[in-house]
């Protein structure tokens, strides 16, 4: 990491830590906008969070390794998770896993080249009575078809500006 990111990166963590009065509880606040804004969460993060926090290193990493949606490897800018429950597995999830490797060009787990998009799976999202139910950063999509997967990929490559190929974003 570059010394001018990690002065962004402290200056970023003291804001955010003072924020929430660098009180325990806004610990896990402060580690979701270390998430969105860089995308994973990076040793020199953790030790500044610890910091500003006053615990210890290994406090942080224990909370960051616990919660799913929270990584110290980088993901894409749009995080396309797909509800892996027994009742959207009845309700089609196979195929609109398939769907959206083939529209992605990547295997659940992994990133497009252009750091655009990751693929997960993950536990229940509310949704069970209407699945098969994804994900895509914040916001939900229910009774995803394999048209409107393709659909809803299509939307997120627009507003990111990639292009669209042949098997994948680029």
């Amino acid at each position: 990491m570059l010394a001018s990111e990690k002065e962004q990166l402290h200056q970023d963590v003291v804001m955010f830590a003072e924020n929430c009065a660098s009180h325990r509880s806004g610990l896990l606040p402060v580690l979701q906008h270390i998430q969105r804004e860089y995308r994973h969460i990076p040793a020199e993060a953790m030790q500044e969070v610890a910091d500003a926090f006053n615990i210890h290193p290994a406090e942080v990493y224990g909370v960051v390794s616990f919660y799913s949606f929270l990584s110290t490897k980088r993901k894409g800018k749009f995080i396309v998770r797909l509800c892996k429950t027994i009742s959207c597995d009845l309700a089609g999830k196979n195929g609109i896993a398939t769907q959206l490797e083939n529209d992605l060009g990547v295997k659940f787990g992994q990133t497009t080249p252009d750091g655009k998009f990751t693929l997960e799976y993950t536990h229940c999202l509310g949704m069970c009575d209407q699945g098969p139910a994804m994900l895509v950063n914040d916001e939900v999509y229910s009774k995803v078809t394999l048209e409107s997967v393709t659909d809803i990929i299509e939307s997120y490559i627009r507003k990111s500006g990639a292009h669209v190929t042949q098997g994948g974003a680029e």
